[in-house]
């Protein structure tokens, strides 16, 4: 019986073949349409139509090393040091160039650093051996963060000091940020928020976004329902969507709201995604999934289509990691997203439930189906350290949090400031090949037409490009223009690959696009709309078995249709639990736009199945 950890190995393997493969092809694709550009602007010279950066000579810090990055830190520090004017210029320099090379985002820590495990476990002392790096006094510390502070303004940036220890090993952190040139590179973190019903996910988004305690009944999360159902039964049916904004100086974009019990007010008391985009060096997009049985389609939906780099699972420390809960666990270590587990209501829990609770949570994480290390954060350092690693090390971070209190925001808030940007993952968006965005939403606005919204999967776009869309239910393709493009509600003219845009489309009518639509790049040949296709599938769950015409629902990045098993290479022609095989598909209703190398899952009911697509038929 194979295990879900080396089936998600070859997933990744086959995923990774193919991928590589369908670069290679994509960019021979740009070079052809390069060289007819080129053909008609013979009049122009060669200069004018180069890029300014071949993607060759772009510093790549994929691979950074962290003995080199000490390294890199301890020189710069030095020099700051140095009375020397030579060396101020110098120092001016690398701060500079460090911050353009990391997304305009840069950590530096002075002083010793703690050895991790006995910090995540919580038992870190002076005398613990293991401490790395350059020890400073506490007046070396005080001038290096002052001249950094002074170094960074002048490069046009701000320095915001994250924590501070003066006893025993004095050090500090500090994270230093250039605010972007326009709204349209502004960094983001998406964020998928998933838990059991009433274990506290709105109220939880309300308090960080809002910047406003909740009183206990819910008052937080008024703001975020996006139906009048929603409103009166305090239960989420949709996938909200959320931002916090982090200014350059490092601290969350916050409405200067006055503590009232009317839920009116509260709902104004927001500030507009505009304003947020414009004051935000970063921003975290919080996506609200739903947390009950009924509407599980719509938060799978959510996380096949949503592209987070974490999802944030919610527990109520009164009721535990019950119901839904493990179903969304469970799905989030399927798609190999890294989990953040958040633990509300402790204010209300008695202590001897809190501890059930999170000795529960714990035995979970720690369970041969997870495989993860779970690490409590309970200081600003632990946050700091934990954030960046946290999603290859197979570390979970655990945060303890009132929403009534305010007890533990201050560590989330810290940990989401610093998670590394979602479109910064060049192995999953790259710039460098032809456009492909794929549909998530679709809205008729008045006096604009028809607005979609999605996430760019590889390429760039430009207000005023032709695209095209599709395919239709008989699997052709039209041509399109971008009109205007909005991200974050706020208008740009370009964007690139990972990040998630609206786009309002040129004489097209609302009821011709459907969710799992794609836009591509424009070609003489557009891509083949697949009906039959091949993958490798696990069956997690069945309670009886699957056999030849089973229909069930495909969830394959933003496509989700039933689709129908017409083969299968399984010698008694049936599957059940634990079974994996090559199982041909066949989609329903409309051919759709799938790849080799795509990951999908399916459901029906209680059954699930993971896999990946190897051929198109």
């Amino acid at each position: 019986m194979t295990t879900l950890r080396s089936f998600q190995n070859e997933i990744d393997e086959i995923h990774n073949r193919e991928l590589s493969k369908q670069r290679t092809a994509g960019a021979t694709i740009l070079e052809k349409d390069k060289d007819k550009e080129n053909k008609g602007l013979k009049g122009k010279s060669k200069e004018d139509t180069d890029t300014p950066l071949a993607k060759e000579d772009q510093p790549d810090n994929s691979e950074r090393n962290v003995g080199t990055m000490d390294e890199n830190d301890d020189q710069i520090l030095n020099l700051l040091l140095s009375k020397e004017p030579s060396d101020r210029d110098t120092v001016r320099d690398r701060i500079a160039a460090l911050l353009t090379q990391n997304n305009g985002e840069y950590v530096i820590r002075i002083g010793e650093q703690p050895p991790q495990e006995p910090l995540y476990a919580g038992e870190l002392t002076d005398e613990t051996a293991g401490w790395k790096g350059t020890p400073r006094s506490l007046e070396d510390m005080q001038t290096l963060v002052q001249e950094l502070t002074k170094t960074v303004e002048e490069v046009g940036g701000r320095a915001l000091p994250l924590f501070d220890v003066q006893k025993g090993h004095p050090r500090t952190t500090v994270l230093l940020r250039l605010p972007p040139p326009n709204v349209s590179l502004t960094p983001e973190v998406r964020c998928a928020v998933v838990g059991n019903v009433d274990s506290g996910k709105s109220t939880t988004l309300g308090v960080l976004t809002r910047g406003v305690l909740d009183d206990g009944r819910g008052k937080a999360r008024v703001g975020l329902f996006r139906h009048k159902h929603e409103l009166e039964t305090g239960r989420t049916s949709s996938v909200g969507m959320e931002i916090l904004g982090f200014a350059p100086s490092g601290q969350p974009i916050l409405p200067n709201a006055v503590p009232t019990a009317d839920p009116d007010t509260v709902r104004r008391e927001k500030l507009g995604w505009e304003e947020i985009s414009l004051q935000a060096a970063k921003i975290v997009s919080f996506i609200d999934l739903a947390g009950h049985e009924k509407y599980l389609k719509t938060t799978l939906y959510g996380l096949t289509s949503g592209a987070p780099s974490c999802v944030i699972l919610i527990v109520g420390a009164n009721a535990g990691l019950i119901g839904m809960s493990k179903e969304h666990l469970a799905i989030a270590l399927a798609l190999s997203v890294p989990v953040v587990v958040c633990i509300t209501k402790i204010d209300m829990t008695p202590p001897n439930v809190l501890a059930e609770t999170i000795k529960q949570v714990v035995k979970i994480l720690k369970s041969p189906g997870c495989r993860k290390t779970p690490v409590f954060v309970k200081s600003v350092e632990t946050a700091v350290e934990i954030s960046t690693t946290f999603g290859s090390d197979r570390i979970c971070p655990i945060f303890q949090l009132s929403n009534v209190t305010g007890q533990g925001l201050d560590f989330v808030r810290t940990f989401l400031n610093l998670l590394p940007s979602s479109e910064g993952d060049k192995e999953k968006f790259a710039v460098d090949q032809p456009f492909e965005y794929s549909i998530t939403e679709v809205w008729s606005v008045p006096y604009v037409g028809t607005v979609v919204n999605g996430i760019i999967n590889s390429g760039t776009i430009k207000a005023g490009d032709t695209v095209m869309l599709g395919p239709d239910s008989n699997g052709n393709y039209q041509t399109t223009m971008v009109k205007s493009m909005q991200r974050k509600r706020a208008t740009v003219n370009s964007a690139e690959a990972g990040q998630c845009v609206s786009m309002a489309l040129k004489r097209i009518r609302r009821a011709a696009v459907r969710k799992g639509m794609v836009l591509v790049h424009k070609s003489e040949t557009p891509p083949k709309a697949i009906r039959q296709f091949e993958g490798q599938v696990l069956i997690l769950y069945h309670n009886t078995t699957l056999q030849k015409n089973y229909q069930a629902m495909l969830h394959c990045g933003a496509v989700r249709q039933t689709v129908r098993i017409i083969g299968m290479d399984h010698p008694q022609g049936v599957l059940r639990t634990g079974d994996r095989a090559t199982v041909q598909f066949e989609f329903i209703s409309q051919p759709e736009f799938v790849k080799e190398g795509m990951k999908l899952l399916f459901r029906e009911g209680k059954t699930k199945g993971l896999g990946v697509i190897t051929r198109i038929l």
